[in-house]
């Protein structure tokens, strides 16, 4: 573990409080408890959400709702006002904010300031953003918001790939704006935020994963994240499923179709400790859902905790471990089961 992972770890773990660690305690024994037992309990309040700062996007990406225009539901930018609210009445017990969902969250022109009243509540705060924004003035700011962690999507080392899943997208302003919070880091003498570069491996771009991670080394990037691709129609084989199966969620089937490595566990640790909030207040159980179709509640109507212990996400938290390969949202899912803290 190189020397910005360690201050990255110790840098999460200062944030704990006990009010913040007694509510892990209490997820972390309901959710093994509803697993061993079959009898879903849910204790504790979410320890993990995720804030959609905006659905807008510069990018037409092809597997990206955003990118491709395709919402059904509303878009729009989150206001400041309506996201203080949220995080006053749940900071105490919430530890890890995660500040995406759909669209690019630079575009929203308060983003900013929000990320920097949640790290006034002592909230380790990520974001992640593919680059075009960075301005010099934006990185400075960016610095000064107290973010923790940046993850800066570069699925491609040169632009003739870089574009051919980043449609639209220049890779020289993405290196400019990574080089812009580099800078900054060192002009304001800061350790955050922990730089990531996010490598979507993908078949037009699997032959530069050890670029990548050379051209990181090279800006004083901390370091480089590898991430399979969703694909929403892979039955029939996509071109964007890689080669290297260690990078692709899907495997080939000897009839020459596809299907998800993952086998769907009746459980899934994000119904326990976390879910996602959408720009306008709709409270959907993970990031799988894109289209914010399962919505728990909406908290222009009811209170954040209303909503985490109300009938709606009672029975979806009992579905899930009835059948889970019978929810639509869970059929494309490589998560859930394992449980990660950060």
């Amino acid at each position: 573990m190189n020397a910005a992972r360690i201050f990255d770890t110790v840098n999460f773990l200062s944030k704990l409080s006990f009010c913040r660690v007694v509510n892990l305690l209490k997820l972390l024994s309901s959710y093994y408890y509803s697993n061993i037992s079959g009898k879903p309990k849910h204790w504790g309040k979410p320890f993990s959400i995720s804030i959609e700062p905006t659905t807008t996007c510069n990018l037409h990406c092809p597997e990206c709702p955003s990118g491709l225009r395709a919402f059904s539901r509303p878009t729009g930018d989150l206001d400041k006002i309506f996201f203080k609210k949220i995080i006053d009445e749940i900071y105490r017990e919430l530890l890890y904010l995660i500040f995406y969902f759909q669209g690019e969250p630079y575009v929203n022109p308060d983003f900013l300031d929000m990320v920097k009243y949640a790290s006034s509540k002592k909230l380790y705060t990520i974001t992640s953003t593919n680059g075009h924004f960075l301005t010099d003035e934006n990185a400075k700011k960016t610095v000064e918001s107290g973010l923790d962690r940046l993850i800066i999507s570069l699925d491609g080392t040169t632009q003739e790939v870089y574009e051919s899943y980043r449609r639209g997208g220049k890779l020289d302003k993405v290196l400019a704006g990574t080089g812009n919070i580099i800078k900054w880091k060192k002009e304001l003498n800061s350790k955050k935020p922990i730089v990531f570069f996010q490598f979507l491996v993908v078949k037009p771009n699997e032959h530069q994963i050890d670029e990548v991670r050379a051209l990181a080394k090279e800006m004083g990037v901390d370091g480089v994240l590898f991430k399979t691709a969703q694909i929403y129609d892979y039955k029939n084989g996509n071109p964007l499923i890689p080669s290297i199966e260690k990078y692709s969620r899907y495997r080939k089937n000897t009839d020459g179709s596809y299907s998800i490595k993952n086998k769907l566990a009746n459980k899934c640790w994000k119904m326990w400790h976390s879910n996602v909030v959408t720009w306008d207040g709709r409270v959907v159980p993970c990031c799988f859902d894109k289209d914010a179709k399962l919505v728990m509640g909406e908290l222009k109507e009811n209170s954040f905790y209303e909503i985490w212990d109300n009938d709606n996400y009672s029975a979806f938290r009992n579905a899930i471990h009835k059948g889970r390969e019978k929810i639509e949202m869970c059929k494309n899912c490589t998560e859930g089961t394992k449980v990660w803290l950060f």
